[in-house]
C-alpha cells in the first residue's frame, strides 16, 4: 500500500488506496455528532452520553449492547478478523481486543474517522475506505473469522448480478482459511416484532418484509430456511444458527437450537427504537406459545448465522447493563463430558465480584448442609492470562417459576400456596446465620421433577404432579450472585420472590400478594420499607445508569397499543354521529335506537360544534337518551323540547352522565356522553317531536377528568 494512501488516527491506520474522494453514504448533520462525541470523549463516558443526547443514532453506534453480537465468538490473539461494513465501529473495539489483527471495509471516510477516534488506542487495526468491490482484491485469503453483522441484506446494493447474496458470500468465502467461520447477523424476515407491529427495520413500513418487499428496494432478509439455503448453494457444509435477543443489535442473550428459551424467558420485547410502534398483541405471551409449539427458530427477531465447523458455545447472556464491577458474561457450553455453565467477567473491574461469587458459594453451601436445599456446585477457575471465571455445574430441572405458573394458569391457587410454603420452609434453613442469597427468587430455584423446557412436541409430556415436586429430595439454588456475609430474614427474601414475580408478568396479577404478606406476617409498613431495599438493592447494582427500556422511553418514539390506536383512529375519522334510543320499557337498547339523517330535516350542523337535532318519537316511549358522539365532550345546551314545550334544564327531567361546569354547560368525562330525558307525566300523542338545539365541544378525556377532579363545578 503506498505510503502516501495511509492516514494515521491515532494507532488506528485507514487505508485510503480506494477511496473516491468523497462519501456516497451519509446520514447527514448526526454523523458531525457522532464524530465529534467519538473525537472528545472516552468510551467510558459513552453510557452518560447517551443518556444526556436522547438520540436514536448516538444510543445505535455508541451503546455497549452493540459488541454483545461478537464479544462471545472465541476469538484470540493468534487470530486474523475481516469485518465487512465496519460502519462507525460498534463492534470493531470488542473485535480489536481479542484478535491478533482486524482488517475493516468501510465505504465512508467519515464513518471510518468515527471508527478510529472511538479505537485510537489500538494498534491491530486497519480500516480500508472504499468499496468492497474495489477492496476486495487486494484482501488476504486466510481469516479465521469474517463478520457480516448488518451488512448481508444488501448484497444486491453492490452485486450486480441475478443471484446477489450467493455471489456476495462465495466472494468473502475466497478470504476464509480453512476451519474459519462467517459470522452473519441479520433481521428475521418473519421475526415476530414485525407481526406484533414493528415498523420493517430498514424501510420503516409495517408488515414490507412479511408481505415480501411489494414496494421493492435495495435490502432483502431472510427466514432461518432461506440463509441455510444459500449456505448450502454456496458449498457450506457445517453451519450453527444462533438466535439473538431481543435481537442482534442489542443482544443480550444468544440462544442456539442446543439451547432454545423457555417459556418465560423472553420478556423483554422492547425493540425498534427509531420508529414508533404499535403492539397488537403481547409477544411474551406469544413467543410462550411459539415455544410450546416448537416453532421459535421460525419467529426469531434475528439470526446469526456461523458458518464453519461446530462451537461448544450454546448459550450466553449479557449482563453489561450494569456498574462496570459486576458486568459479566454467563455462557452454556456443551463438552465431551456433558454440559457446563461458566461466568466471565466483561471487564477487570468485575474480576473481584467473581471471585467472591465463588467464595459465595462455598459459604451458602455450609449453612445449607443437611437441609433440603442444594447450591449448586461451583468452581473458581482462571485463564491463561490470570482471569477469573466461575464454571458451574450443569442441572435439568424445571424452575419453581415455572411450575408457580402452571399452576396459576390452571387456577389452582391450593397448589401455588402449598409449593410457596414448600419454599419458605426450605430456604428458611440456616437463617440465623451471618450468610444469606438475598436473590433466591423463583426463577432460581431448580426442581429436577417434570421436563425442564417448554416444548410438548418432542412426544414426552411434562410431569405436573404437585406431590412429587413436595416430595423431591433436594431443591436446587443455581445462582448465588448476591450473597451477602449478613443475617437476612426469610421473609425480607421471599416478600422480594413475591415482588419481583408479580412485577415481571400481568397475568400474575391474579395472584392476591396480600395473602401471602400476611402468611409472612408482613405488614403495610413493613412491606413499603422492602420495597424501597429492593430499590437500594437495583441502584446498587446498576449505580446511576438508565434502563434500557428508560432509554428508549427518553428518545420519545412512542408504542400504541391496538386499543390506542383504535381509539385514535375513530377521534380522525371524526365519530360525531348522534344516537337516539328509545325506551319502550326495557331499558335503552341497541336495537331500538337510531341515527338521525344529517344534513336533512333530522339533523343539521352549522358553525364551531352546532347541532340541531328534530326528531319524531312514537307513542308508548317511556324515555329518550341522546349519545352526542363517542368521545369526551363539553356541551352547551340551549334547548331542549318535547312537542313544543321546553324542558328545564334544572330538575330530574333531564339526567346526564356529565357534570355542570356552568349555565347550561356541561362536562363529561366519559367516551359514551349521554343526555336522557325522562317522557312520564309529559303530554304525548301517537307521533312526538323531540327537538335539541346544542353546542358539541370534543375534548380530551384526561381533561375532563382533570376538570372532574379538581371538584370546582357542581
Amino acid at each position: 500500500m503506498p505510503e502516501d494512501k495511509i492516514e494515521k488516527i491515532g494507532k488506528i491506520k485507514l487505508d485510503l488506496t480506494h477511496y473516491p474522494g468523497e462519501d456516497f453514504y451519509c446520514d447527514g448533520e448526526v454523523e458531525d455528532e457522532l464524530l465529534e462525541i467519538a473525537r472528545n470523549y472516552s468510551s467510558v463516558e459513552y453510557p452518560r452520553i447517551i443518556e444526556e443526547r436522547k438520540n436514536w443514532e448516538v444510543l445505535y453506534h455508541f451503546s455497549p449492547l452493540r459488541e454483545n453480537i461478537v464479544e462471545w465468538l472465541p476469538i484470540n490473539r493468534s487470530m486474523k478478523v475481516l469485518e465487512v461494513g465496519a460502519g462507525c465501529g460498534a463492534i470493531t473495539g470488542a473485535l480489536a481486543k481479542r484478535a491478533g489483527e482486524v482488517t475493516c471495509v468501510e465505504l465512508s471516510k467519515k464513518r471510518s474517522m468515527i471508527n478510529a477516534y472511538r479505537h485510537m488506542e489500538e494498534d491491530n487495526v486497519t480500516i480500508h475506505v472504499g468499496n468492497f468491490q474495489d477492496v476486495e482484491p487486494d484482501l488476504p485469503k486466510d481469516y479465521d473469522y469474517i463478520c457480516l453483522i448488518g451488512v448481508f441484506e444488501y448484497a444486491q446494493a453492490f452485486i450486480s448480478s441475478g443471484t446477489p447474496y450467493d455471489d456476495f458470500l462465495r466472494i468473502i468465502k475466497k478470504h476464509l482459511k480453512s476451519g474459519g467461520h462467517i459470522a452473519i447477523a441479520i433481521e428475521n424476515k418473519f421475526g415476530l416484532k414485525y407481526w406484533a407491529g414493528c415498523r420493517e427495520d430498514h424501510l420503516g413500513s409495517y408488515f414490507s418484509s412479511i408481505e415480501d418487499y411489494p414496494e421493492g428496494g435495495v435490502v432483502r432478509t431472510f427466514t432461518r430456511d432461506g440463509l441455510y439455503s444459500i449456505a448450502r448453494r454456496c458449498g457450506f457444509k457445517e453451519a450453527q444458527m444462533y438466535y439473538p435477543y431481543p435481537d442482534y443489535k442489542f443482544m443480550t442473550d444468544m440462544y442456539s437450537d442446543r439451547r432454545l428459551p423457555r417459556c418465560g424467558e423472553l420478556s423483554d420485547n422492547i425493540c425498534n427504537f427509531p420508529q414508533d410502534r404499535i403492539r397488537l398483541f403481547d409477544e411474551k405471551r406469544v413467543f410462550d406459545t411459539i415455544l410450546r409449539e416448537g416453532m421459535f427458530p421460525l419467529f426469531s427477531n434475528s439470526y446469526m448465522l456461523l458458518l464453519g465447523p461446530s462451537l461448544s458455545e450454546e448459550y450466553v447472556r449479557y449482563s453489561n447493563d450494569r456498574k462496570e464491577e459486576f458486568q459479566i458474561k454467563t455462557l452454556q457450553r456443551g463438552t465431551g463430558f456433558g454440559k457446563v455453565i461458566e461466568k466471565h467477567p466483561l471487564r477487570k473491574e468485575a474480576w473481584s465480584h467473581i471471585e467472591s461469587t465463588a467464595k459465595a458459594y462455598e459459604k451458602l453451601a455450609e449453612r445449607y448442609r443437611g437441609s433440603q436445599i442444594a447450591v449448586n456446585e461451583s468452581k473458581l477457575d482462571r485463564t491463561a492470562e490470570g482471569e477469573p471465571y466461575i464454571t458451574i455445574k450443569y442441572l435439568e430441572g424445571k424452575t419453581l417459576e415455572e411450575i408457580l405458573d402452571g399452576r396459576l394458569e390452571k387456577e389452582d391457587l391450593e397448589g401455588f400456596h402449598k409449593l410457596f410454603d414448600e419454599y419458605l420452609k426450605r430456604i428458611s434453613w440456616g437463617e440465623e446465620k451471618e450468610i444469606a442469597d438475598y436473590d433466591m427468587i423463583f426463577g432460581n430455584i431448580l426442581i429436577s421433577q417434570g421436563n425442564s423446557g417448554c416444548n410438548e412436541k418432542e412426544g414426552k409430556k411434562p410431569k405436573d404432579d404437585i406431590d412429587s415436586y413436595l416430595n423431591e429430595e433436594k431443591w436446587n439454588v443455581i445462582d448465588c450472585e448476591w450473597t451477602f456475609d449478613k443475617v437476612v430474614e426469610t421473609k425480607e427474601i421471599a416478600f422480594r420472590a413475591v415482588y419481583c414475580y408479580l412485577l415481571e408478568d400481568e397475568k400474575r396479577n391474579t395472584l392476591n400478594p396480600d395473602l401471602i404478606f400476611d402468611k409472612l406476617g408482613i405488614g403495610p409498613a413493613e412491606a413499603e420499607q422492602y420495597r424501597r431495599e429492593e430499590m437500594k438493592f437495583q441502584k446498587y447494582v446498576t449505580g446511576k445508569r438508565l434502563s434500557m427500556a428508560e432509554i428508549r422511553e427518553s428518545i420519545g418514539q412512542p408504542v400504541y397499543t391496538l386499543a390506542d390506536f383504535c381509539e385514535r383512529l375513530r377521534n380522525q375519522t371524526g365519530d360525531d354521529r348522534i344516537q337516539i334510543y328509545e325506551d319502550t320499557g326495557k331499558g335503552f337498547r341497541e336495537e331500538q335506537s337510531f341515527f338521525p339523517e344529517e344534513d336533512g330535516e333530522q339533523l343539521r350542523r352549522s358553525g364551531e360544534g352546532m347541532v340541531e337535532l328534530s326528531v319524531r318519537i312514537a307513542k308508548g316511549r317511556s324515555a329518550v337518551r341522546i349519545d352526542p358522539g363517542s368521545h369526551a365532550c363539553l356541551i352547551y345546551i340551549r334547548r331542549i323540547s318535547w312537542n313544543g314545550e321546553e324542558i328545564p334544564l334544572k330538575g330530574k327531567r333531564l339526567q346526564m352522565n356529565g357534570f355542570r361546569i356552568g349555565e347550561d354547560i356541561y362536562a363529561f368525562p366519559t367516551q359514551d356522553p349521554n343526555i336522557t330525558l325522562s317522557l312520564w307525566g309529559l303530554a304525548a300523542g301517537e307521533e312526538n317531536h323531540l327537538e335539541a338545539v346544542m353546542e358539541v365541544t370534543r375534548m380530551s378525556l384526561e381533561s375532563v377528568k382533570h376538570l372532574q377532579k379538581k371538584g370546582l363545578f357542581s
